[in-house]
């Protein structure tokens, strides 16, 4: 169970991320939009694990791993971003968050799934 604290830094964590990931790491993502589904802080809040998800690229995880490669210069921004409202800025881990594809698969088995209709019960 997160604390509000948790809840309060994931939140903050993840909106200034998507800022930096549009603005200062645009022309270092070849293109792809990257979108911070979600953040999960320790309760320490010294570990930020961030879990991304990418559109118009068909190389997720060679994406992925130029973030990786650039996650001291990440964390750097983000520290002055939140300067004034966190006294530690986390480690950074980044993710790929698969749940859309995942979801994706499922319905397309819930789609090939046939069930055959009902008999109706004859009164005798």
């Amino acid at each position: 169970m997160e604390s509000k604290r948790q809840k309060q830094v994931a939140k903050q964590i993840q909106k200034d991320l998507g800022e930096i990931f549009q603005r200062e790491m645009k022309s270092q993502l070849e293109g792809a939009f990257v979108t911070i589904t979600d953040v999960k802080v320790t309760p320490d809040l010294a570990i930020a694990r961030v879990y991304l998800s990418f559109l118009l690229t068909k190389d997720k995880e060679g994406i992925l791993q130029i973030i990786r490669e650039n996650t001291k210069s990440i964390r750097t921004q983000l520290g002055e971003r939140v300067r004034h409202q966190l006294r530690i800025v986390p480690n950074l881990q980044f993710f790929i968050d698969d749940t859309a594809e995942y979801a994706q698969k499922i319905d397309a088995l819930f789609a090939t799934i046939v069930i055959p209709p009902a008999e109706e019960e004859t009164e005798s």
